[in-house]
């Protein structure tokens, strides 16, 4: 089944803000935001939002997998825009992209610090950001994954969510036009402004606030959204805790289980 992306609509939404942007797509790659990587060591640092249709090793947070939609399906979303970027303080830029894929997307969606997405308690998308530095200039490359359609739940603790739904009839050249020139937008703000504009926003859809969590030093406490660096706020026995470090696993404790998040 040929799939027709929306490459020429996304360009003419972003390039006029963006001089050298392109949109490429193709057909499988081991991961979007590893072949970005590769171009940018090779020298290539242009602004480019990059698709697979299907990816072989799709990665997430901590090195975890990411599975990957079935090509002849298209059950998921994947895909990374690379830029270069040079904010004045990096922190929250996870939370500011998940804001934006947030919106972009469904009012029922929610966000759990710091970079997952939810749907019903359930994980619907992921984000991995990466950057590295080529002399004076700091590439980032930022890379989302949104389960479009049912998938597979075997080995998780926790089956995942789909954007079909919310959103009957979506797909994911569809869900692409949505996300991806508000997100360009996103990381353009984020440069100049850093996370402070996106705080509010973040914490109305905040997925832990209110809740009690266990952080992975043992520590518990009342989730209470966060501060305008990004920084997930925890009322411990302690005090008030602020959670900066993305290694951190942060669980609820009341409600069901959320393994493998």
């Amino acid at each position: 089944m040929t799939v027709r992306w929306p490459a020429e609509s996304i360009w003419e939404a972003v390039a006029p803000g963006l001089p050298g942007f392109t949109v490429e797509v193709l057909p499988q790659l081991d991961s979007t935001n590893t072949e970005l990587m590769r171009r940018a060591h090779a020298g290539r640092l242009e602004p480019v939002l990059l698709v697979a249709e299907h990816q072989t090793a799709g990665r997430g947070r901590l090195g975890r997998q990411w599975l990957c939609s079935d090509e002849s399906t298209q059950t998921a979303l994947t895909f990374s825009i690379g830029l270069a970027l040079s904010p004045t303080d990096w922190s929250g830029l996870s939370l500011a992209v998940g804001v934006s894929v947030a919106q972009s997307l469904h009012p029922d969606l929610r966000l759990k610090w710091p970079n997952d997405i939810w749907l019903r308690d359930r994980k619907l998308a992921g984000i991995l950001i990466e950057t590295a530095s080529f002399g004076d200039v700091r590439y980032a490359v930022v890379g989302v994954g949104i389960n479009i359609r049912q998938q597979q739940a075997a080995g998780l603790a926790t089956p995942p969510a789909w954007l079909t739904e919310v959103l009957p009839g979506i797909d994911a050249p569809q869900a692409l036009l949505q996300v991806a020139p508000a997100l360009v937008q996103t990381l353009q703000v984020f440069e100049t402004h850093g996370f402070s504009p996106f705080k509010t926003r973040f914490n109305e859809r905040d997925a832990l606030g209110g809740l009690t969590v266990t952080l992975s030093d043992g520590q518990s406490g009342i989730a209470q959204g966060v501060d305008g660096a990004g920084a997930l706020l925890v009322h411990t026995g302690q005090g008030l805790k602020k959670v900066t470090s993305s290694e951190v696993s942060v669980r609820p404790l009341t409600g069901p289980s959320y393994e493998n998040l």
